[in-house]
């Protein structure tokens, strides 16, 4: 049995490893890698895809924006366990391109996991949970209007790796990060949409 992953790091690292024997790599193969009970490594997934050259690819944001809807109904309701279907777990990224967003993203994640600790964890715990799953679907039904609106997915991908990361490390500081880096976000979406 894996380990609770307790870094951005350590997420990277596990991703990476699926790399070694497999040429194309699923996200179902990711989902039981970092274990299915494991709301926050999975939003940190989510948000450095978003966050990473991959947030290019057509599609992604609304794909993402499906998942990301997925996870926190789950989260809301108190599952303890999280159910994914067939068609996203069975999604995959060819070796290489994996292997490129991972090490774009090995250097920052060093430096965030330096600064990251418990702090203001009422905004994590128990009742702040449901914030944080209620923010995600928030920003789960804004994914489609990102892919018009340029690098707004990767702005969102950011908010999602901080929430998730708060999940993980029990930092509150980060659930605020993300809310002012959402609302900026949204702030921009508006503006260009209307």
């Amino acid at each position: 049995m894996n380990q609770p992953l307790q870094s951005v790091e350590q997420l990277l690292d596990r991703v990476g490893e699926l790399t070694h024997e497999n040429d194309q790599v699923s996200f179902g193969m990711v989902v039981e890698s970092i274990g299915s009970r494991s709301f926050g490594p999975l939003l940190m997934l989510i948000g450095i895809t978003l966050f990473s050259p991959l947030s290019g690819v057509p599609g992604m944001s609304i794909f993402m924006g499906s998942f990301v809807l997925l996870i926190a109904v789950q989260m809301l309701i108190g599952r303890k366990q999280f159910w994914l279907p067939g068609y996203i777990l069975n999604r995959s990224i060819e070796r290489g391109k994996l292997n490129k967003a991972l090490s774009w993203l090995n250097k920052p994640a060093r430096g965030i996991d330096r600064i990251l600790k418990p702090r203001l964890t009422f905004l994590v715990n128990n009742g702040g949970s449901y914030g944080i799953a209620t923010l995600c679907i928030v920003i789960g039904l804004c994914m489609p209007f990102m892919e018009v609106v340029p690098f707004s997915s990767s702005a969102a991908g950011l908010a999602l790796l901080a929430l998730g990361m708060a999940l993980v490390v029990h930092d509150g500081l980060l659930v605020l990060l993300a809310i002012a880096l959402f609302s900026t976000t949204f702030t921009l979406i508006l503006a260009n949409i209307l």
